[in-house]
């Protein structure tokens, strides 16, 4: 099964920029989507971006389009989520997920593995 590992949070300044990694093992994504949410405290899980590992094809929420680029890199089995601009509201625990087709979905339900987190803060 796929196992996913995130890191790269941390505490960043209003404009400032993170870079966040998430890590495949078990099977490659040759097959998959890979998308990126966040949880703030007391609210849903949101879509923030996501890719299909192959094509590249790309897909942003409003609230980070122009702000945040999503990546991969297969031959290192490991995805990115680059944040610019970064606002207070971004402030949020963000999650790495996989889904088994290559068709991007933004409901979190209708992905199948998960790592455990990594949290961001941006102050002013």
């Amino acid at each position: 099964q796929v196992q996913l590992v995130e890191s790269g949070g941390g505490l960043e300044q209003t404009g400032g920029s993170l870079r966040l990694s998430c890590v495949v093992s078990g099977h490659t994504l040759y097959d998959h989507a890979m998308g990126w949410f966040r949880q703030a405290p007391g609210k849903e899980r949101e879509f923030v971006a996501a890719i299909t590992w192959i094509a590249g094809y790309t897909y942003y929420s409003n609230s980070v389009k122009g702000r945040f680029t999503i990546s991969r890199d297969s031959a290192k089995n490991t995805g990115y989520l680059e944040m610019n601009s970064l606002k207070p509201e971004d402030t949020a625990v963000y999650f790495c997920a996989a889904r088994r087709l290559s068709i991007i979905e933004v409901t979190p339900g209708k992905y199948d593995y998960w790592g455990q987190g990594t949290q961001v803060t941006v102050s002013s």
